[in-house]
């Protein structure tokens, strides 16, 4: 990693050294649309399946329940969420199933890394509002998807349907953990399926509480 890379793993470890023991228990309740993700993954038959920013392990412990025959790996800049996600994984016996690596999501080798150069399934939970260089992991991970493949995304939405007191609370709640709403994923994404001839599903959930996004790669 370069050393901006570095000092960004750095902070993501502060912030989550004592918070990633209780981040699944408390996050529940607000990290919205992470399940509907999942069972729309429709993982084919041995597929590969990334998580970029996979943090305590959650996500990919319920893909590996959902889809047992698929191959799984995870990636995350922070050593102490991934210390967690490691726990996590051996207490389900799923060391065979899931493979992790900390690495940056902007510049990681999925080859070099994994021995996996595409990936049938890419997809971003909550984490893209995490990451100064999004708009670039989304460049990246639609580069990586196997002929056929889908990038799926949710995360944070502009709240437009609920009341401004709320939206306010909740932006000074998240800007707490350097988390920052990415007003311009849609656009961002619907560039990304343009210059690969993909196609894309945008959905605003709850309200605009969550935004859901599913772009897929054509059979080249």
């Amino acid at each position: 990693m370069t050393a901006s890379h570095t000092d960004a793993a750095c902070a993501m470890d502060r912030i989550y050294r004592r918070q990633r023991h209780v981040y699944d228990a408390s996050r529940k309740f607000f990290l919205l649309g992470r399940d509907r993700l999942i069972d729309g993954l429709d993982v084919p038959v041995g597929g590969t399946v990334l998580e970029l920013g996979c943090g305590t392990g959650r996500n990919l412990v319920a893909v590996a329940g959902r889809y047992p025959h698929a191959r799984l790996y995870g990636l995350d800049i922070s050593e102490q969420m991934l210390q967690s996600a490691l726990r996590s994984i051996a207490r389900r016996n799923l060391r065979t199933s899931i493979v992790l690596a900390q690495a940056d999501a902007v510049t990681f080798d999925g080859s070099r890394i994994f021995g996996v150069p595409t990936f049938d399934r890419i997809f971003i939970s909550y984490s893209l509002s995490m990451m100064p260089e999004w708009q670039q992991v989304v460049d990246r991970a639609a580069r990586l998807l196997a002929p056929g493949g889908s990038l799926q995304v949710v995360d944070f939405g502009q709240q437009a349907g609920l009341p401004a007191w709320f939206r306010r609370a909740l932006l000074t709640w998240l800007g707490l953990f350097h988390v920052a709403p990415r007003g311009d994923l849609a656009r961002a994404l619907g560039r990304v399926a343009a210059e690969t001839g993909g196609g894309l599903h945008f959905e605003r959930l709850y309200r605009d509480y969550a935004w859901y996004a599913r772009l897929i790669v054509p059979v080249r």
